[in-house]
């Protein structure tokens, strides 16, 4: 039952949070952090203890009959790709519980009870293998993220986290649609209702009605990925949002989008993922251009991060639709180090709005004579989300490239100028933010020990996965295998 632990001790820990907000303004804070650290601890255990030795299709499962009379289970499922992406929700749990420690003054239990409950639901996420149990927990994710919004943000959080809300609310209705329409289609064909993932794999469908069912999936995770036209809402919940909010966007629920596509679209739907691949990679390519081009032209700082995750996850979108073990490995990765480096910026951000209330580029320079340690640390993460060679960001986004050359030369390279165009957005935001003389005489707090943990923390897990990735390469390398046999799709099926 430690799968039904893991989202039951986060459940449990946002209201425990919600209660003791009535004794002390601290207490919250501390029970969220003791039930994330709990669980971390567990999902760390299952690494050591079974990741490397697994060899069933699941390291560990819990299955009972919810509603059987509609056909469904409550079903969790683990493998090393979920695991690893439930060890970094816990891992960025437990930043966007620390980043807000000093930010969140007002109404501090219900603050922790949402973003508890929103961590739970994106372990429900992760792991959920019955489709009626992933849409509950798909949409158990967007009504607390938007209370931390609308509450907690800044001047347009309104605005903010209705467009937010609106997105994934129709975007999470056409899939609910996609659903209900695999489910019934599959009752016709083998008079059975289920709900089950194992179940509806393989179910007989016309090209058109795959076509339209797998759309349906297809839109409601370009949503949150997100996928160039569909990521307007990004920028502006980005921006609005409190600095947790902000990581927990960042590094999680963009990553639930590329976890359905992986775990669901192409699998479930095969040859229309084939058919639709061209204009995936296409969608890809220019999320990562533009992405880099709209991030090199912002003067807003926590803005100018927001696009950097439309360009960087273009790359897992391209190593996904690639589908070949390469790419893949590549856009786990980029996901995994996406969550750490552009958490980290946006911690940092969050920091310095702190200190100096405002993100305007105009107004910043010369910070690095003031807080040079905070400033060593935006250095450090600028250069790993411009993919340094040595940092985790360059191996993923290095094996996306190789794996996408087997599929498309020239997509390959028009994605490569978005590397460089990282260099220029990175090498901006530094010059103009830290560098040169403190015209506007700014005087503020460096780095705090509680920060300066959050940073190292992150330094750590980048260089790790940029100099030894084996181990989380091993881990999820069966969970590659697997959903490559689910979908049955030769390599030569992609090549244009």
């Amino acid at each position: 039952m430690t799968l039904i632990l893991l989202i039951t001790i986060l459940l449990l820990g946002g209201v425990l949070a919600a209660i003791a907000a009535r004794w002390s303004e601290r207490l919250p804070r501390w029970v969220s952090l003791a039930a994330i650290v709990v669980d971390l601890v567990l999902g760390a255990r299952i690494w050591v203890a079974r990741a490397s030795t697994a060899t069933k299709t699941w390291i560990d499962e819990v299955d009972f009959n919810w509603v059987p009379s509609f056909g469904i289970h409550f079903h969790l499922a683990l493998d090393g790709l979920s695991l690893l992406m439930l060890i970094l929700t816990f891992f960025l749990g437990i930043i966007a519980v620390l980043t807000s420690w000093t930010e969140i003054r007002e109404k501090v239990g219900f603050f922790h009870f949402n973003l508890m409950w929103v961590l739970a639901g994106i372990a429900g996420v992760f792991l959920a293998v019955d489709l009626f149990l992933f849409y509950f927990a798909w949409e158990l994710m967007l009504v607390p993220m938007y209370f931390l919004i609308v509450i907690w943000g800044h001047e347009r959080r309104v605005y903010a986290g209705v467009k937010f809300f609106l997105f994934t609310q129709c975007s999470g209705l056409l899939m609910l649609i996609a659903i209900l329409a695999l489910y019934f289609i599959h009752h016709k064909a083998t008079g059975v209702y289920t709900f089950e993932y194992s179940d509806l794999l393989g179910t007989p469908l016309g090209s058109s009605a795959e076509l339209f069912i797998m759309l349906g999936f297809f839109v409601a995770f370009a949503v949150k990925l997100p996928v160039v036209p569909l990521h307007t809402w990004l920028p502006d919940a980005h921006t609005e949002a409190p600095t947790a909010g902000s990581v927990i966007l960042a590094g999680l629920l963009l990553k639930t989008g590329a976890y359905g596509l992986m775990r669901f679209v192409i699998p479930l739907f095969p040859r229309a993922a084939h058919e639709f691949t061209p204009v995936a990679l296409a969608l890809a390519v220019i999320g990562i251009v533009y992405g880099a081009v709209m991030a090199f032209s912002q003067t807003d700082l926590k803005r100018l991060v927001a696009y950097t995750s439309v360009s960087h996850l273009g790359f897992v979108l391209l190593g996904i639709f690639s589908w070949n073990p390469l790419a893949l490995q590549g856009a786990i990765m980029t996901m995994i180090c996406h969550g750490l480096s552009t958490g980290a910026l946006f911690v940092l951000v969050g920091g310095l709005q702190e200190r100096i209330h405002t993100r305007d580029l105009e107004r910043m320079g010369g910070l690095w004579t003031v807080a040079p340690r905070l400033s060593a640390s935006a250095l450090f993460f600028a250069l790993a989300s411009l993919g340094l060679p040595g940092m985790g960001d360059f191996i993923g986004e290095f094996l996306v490239l190789l794996g996408s050359y087997k599929v498309s030369i020239a997509l390959t390279v028009v994605a490569s100028l978005g590397i460089l165009a990282s260099t220029f957005y990175a090498l901006r935001m530094m010059q103009r933010a830290f560098l040169g003389p403190n015209t506007h005489s700014w005087r503020l707090a460096d780095l705090t020990p509680r920060e300066g943990l959050m940073m190292g923390a992150m330094i750590v897990g980048l260089l790790w996965l940029g100099l030894y990735p084996q181990p989380v390469l091993n881990t999820f390398a069966p969970a590659i295998d697997n959903l490559q046999r689910e979908a049955q799709m030769p390599t030569a099926a992609l090549r244009r």
